[in-house]
């Protein structure tokens, strides 16, 4: 009988030392990684929170390495992540815009590299599910505002009496240099050490649903942050049918133009796996 295993990872601020003095807060990303597990436990999941300060890049790579470990060909791996996302250049050349995206966890940020090269270490035919509340730039998360207006992004979250300012969930595009600047070393050597993302050797199966475009960005909210919340009313306590690219689609057509959730797919294609009712165990 396939066996599960789930992360859910949430940060409502992080460490100011490592990220030159801001704290990043934000409200909900906790109560997305608790709902976000208490979902999974529902389905069989076996489950594990990683919230704020225990929410380290250590913690999150030792965490699927273990559950690499673990899991065999027909198993799954649920992992679900809410706070800000962030940039560094990309030195290895993987990337069109010539910058790679991160979550940025509660010490550091883990760069996508990091993520394929943790994809890699599990066995073929395990299946791997991600959902992730973030986004990618300081920039765009300004030009997103500028184009809709913070009342109006407000609204989205916080109803029609609270005209309360929005909380976006990605570093602001000067604090993306200076962190980088002042944490060059460590983060060229990461990129240094491992394949670029398009090299790695992926045996398992890859769903990623993001909760926004490349060019776009996430909310915070004071319950969920907008793609969180969307999901979870998409969900409606398991009387959702269809597969993981109907449940993006279905998530999207709760959620703003500005903010769009994408599904992306890596490694070993199994078109079984896409179709299937998510969080099947």
């Amino acid at each position: 009988m396939p066996q599960g295993v789930s992360i859910h990872v949430g940060l409502n601020r992080v460490d100011p030392g490592h990220y030159q003095g801001w704290d990043g807060k934000l409200v909900a990303c906790e109560f997305d990684a608790n709902d976000m597990a208490e979902l999974a436990g529902g389905k069989g999941f076996a489950t594990q929170t990683l919230l704020t300060e225990a929410a380290t890049a250590q913690a999150l790579t030792s965490a699927v390495e273990k559950t690499a470990e673990t899991l065999q060909s027909g198993d799954i791996l649920l992992l679900s992540y809410s706070g800000h996302g962030g940039q560094v250049p990309d030195t290895n050349g993987d990337e069109q815009d010539r910058m790679d995206e991160t979550w940025v966890l509660f010490d550091r940020q883990v760069v996508d590299d990091e993520l394929y090269a943790l994809w890699s270490k599990f066995k073929p035919g395990v299946r791997i599910a991600i959902f992730s509340d973030s986004c990618h730039s300081g920039t765009v998360a300004r030009e997103a505002v500028d184009a809709v207006g913070e009342e109006r992004v407000a609204r989205s979250m916080n109803g029609e009496d609270d005209p309360g300012q929005p909380r976006l969930k990605g570093m602001p595009d000067e604090l993306i240099r200076s962190v980088y600047e002042k944490n060059k070393e460590l983060y060229d050597e990461i990129q240094k050490s491992l394949p670029p993302f398009d090299k790695a050797e992926i045996g398992a199966s890859v769903i990623l649903t993001s909760g926004c475009q490349d060019n776009q960005t996430s909310l915070d909210g004071d319950k969920n942050g907008l793609f969180t919340q969307s999901l979870l009313q998409v969900w409606n306590k398991d009387k959702f049918r269809g597969g993981y690219r109907m449940f993006r689609k279905r998530i999207a057509q709760k959620m703003p133009p500005w903010q769009s959730p994408n599904l992306f797919i890596a490694g070993k294609a199994d078109s079984k796996f896409a179709n299937q009712h998510p969080f099947t165990v």
